[in-house]
């Protein structure tokens, strides 16, 4: 069993729901559904594993200072695949 990251409530109102998740090396989110679309900005650079339904997974590399988006519907296991502590600020658009 690996152990869960850590997510911190940054903003959450009628518009957006903003949170940083931090992790150690192996953390993960365990598995969630995205209920909105979502901006994912990295604070550090983020080696990450995601692990997909029906047993797949894929390696991303997310470079520090950069950003990309889903759509909600997104479901997935986050896992800090590197060697150092991962975080990054997830941004919900309501």
């Amino acid at each position: 069993m690996r152990p869960a990251c850590t997510a911190t409530q940054m903003i959450d109102d009628a518009r957006v729901r903003a949170t940083r998740f931090d992790f150690a090396p192996g953390a993960e989110t365990g598995w969630h559904r995205h209920g909105f679309d979502y901006v994912i900005t990295a604070v550090t650079d983020c080696d990450m594993l995601i692990e997909e339904p029906g047993g797949g997974s894929r390696r991303v590399l997310v470079t520090a200072g950069t950003c990309y988006r889903r759509s909600e519907g997104v479901e997935h296991n986050v896992v800090n695949g590197g060697a150092a502590p991962m975080s990054f600020v997830e941004v919900e658009l309501k």
